[in-house]
């Protein structure tokens, strides 16, 4: 059963829910990965995996929708702007290798 953080009463109740809330966010990044994937399938040149203009945009969504949930927008920034850096450099080398191997 789900706890609230407000009905949790123990170090225990609360690292339960987190590790209950860190697998669910593992299953959305891997469900995120997989139309990463599809998008390098997609591309068909490795400087279209880095779109600055996109990038920016989608920090200044995320930055306005954590302000909005109360959370921190310059932690919210890192976090969006890592998983992005990683995800340009993994389709840089999927459209890499694809174009190499034809």
């Amino acid at each position: 059963m789900i706890k609230t953080p407000e009905n949790c009463t123990t170090k225990e109740d609360v690292r339960a829910e987190i590790d209950r809330i860190d697998q669910e966010l593992l299953q959305l990044f891997a469900q995120r990965h997989r139309y990463v994937t599809r998008m390098a399938t997609i591309k068909t040149d490795p400087r279209e995996a880095h779109d600055p203009i996109r990038i920016k945009a989608i920090l200044d969504r995320q930055r306005a929708r954590a302000e909005e949930l109360g959370l921190d927008e310059d932690q919210a920034e890192l976090i969006w702007k890592t998983l992005i850096d990683w995800n340009v450099n993994y389709e840089k080398g999927i459209i890499a290798a694809r174009r190499a191997n034809s």
